[in-house]
């Protein structure tokens, strides 16, 4: 069972510690747990129900009306809420719920009636990268383990891979440009990697995408073959902080005559030498800025 403190509490459902301990008391809307040494913590169900009520109180429902409603109804009023409104703090704190809860049809409703309404850039942008963030916050409280993390990555998944082939084919000779992306060798984290595809096919260039753990002599011959004006690659967990410098020089030795693309976690550190031929991307937003200017 998931622990959490009270400030965890804060950070996910943007509640202060304060108002929650007030709502505590007055109208016994959670009820905290102590462990063996009589530390406070919430379990599940708590979370979800402040996640819920939160996304009432921010509608404007008076505390004292959520306070009065039964769980059910909380949880139904939310649902209707997540189907009509445009308030992305309210989706996103939906889908964390239906995580915890591993609730696919629910994740799937939110996300589907997102990219229904404003396509899936604005979905990933808007609503997608802010809830992976709250996930962050999640994991350095371990409070979610690696299931949580497969179920949300695996659901996103497809629907990138959806959108992209809802796309239409675009001929290599009339495309804008040549871009070939791949995940170094033990990489596996593949979601900044394919929603990039998906950017660069809906603004008309050609995608060679050769996707996860990729050996480096693979990426050799592939490239060979395709000759690419650009190479994109996300290293979020490898190579190691160890590493990724002499793999980011091998990179830019190797394709001396192409722009090499870099994002991911891996690659934020200041203390990294960038060769000049590579182009590191802190933000997706930067990296939809370039395409933008190409």
């Amino acid at each position: 069972m998931a622990q959490y403190s009270i400030k965890t509490l804060e950070q996910l459902s943007g509640i202060k510690a304060h108002t929650i301990r007030i709502w505590e008391q007055r109208y016994q809307l959670l009820a905290p747990q102590r462990t063996d040494t009589n530390i406070r913590f919430y379990d599940d169900a708590a979370l979800k129900m402040l996640l819920n009520v939160a996304a009432l109180y921010g509608k404007g429902f008076k505390i004292s009306r959520i306070a009065g409603m039964s769980p059910t109804q909380i949880s139904e009023e939310v649902i209707t809420l997540t189907e009509t409104s445009g308030n992305n703090a309210l989706q996103i704190n939906a889908l964390v719920t239906a995580m915890i809860a591993l609730n696919e049809k629910a994740f799937n409703q939110i996300i589907n009636n997102q990219i229904k309404q404003a396509g899936l850039e604005t979905t990933m942008l808007e609503i997608v990268y802010p809830f992976l963030e709250k996930i962050g916050i999640l994991w350095q409280t371990n409070n979610i383990c690696p299931a949580h993390e497969h179920f949300v990555s695996n659901l996103i998944r497809q629907k990138i891979i959806t959108a992209i082939d809802n796309l239409e084919t675009i001929d290599r000779e009339k495309a804008r440009g040549e871009f070939l992306l791949f995940l170094p060798e033990g990489e596996l984290h593949e979601l900044a990697l394919l929603f990039m595809t998906f950017l660069l096919r809906a603004r008309n260039f050609h995608c060679l995408y050769l996707g996860q753990n990729l050996p480096f002599p693979d990426l050799l011959a592939a490239f060979a073959s395709y000759q690419p004006d650009y190479i994109v690659t996300v290293l979020t967990s490898f190579p190691g902080p160890d590493q990724v410098q002499e793999y980011l020089h091998k990179l830019a030795d190797t394709f001396k005559q192409q722009e090499v693309w870099v994002y991911g976690y891996q690659v934020q550190s200041e203390q990294l030498t960038i060769p000049a031929n590579l182009k590191r991307h802190n933000r997706i937003s930067e990296f939809i800025s370039c395409l933008d200017n190409l």
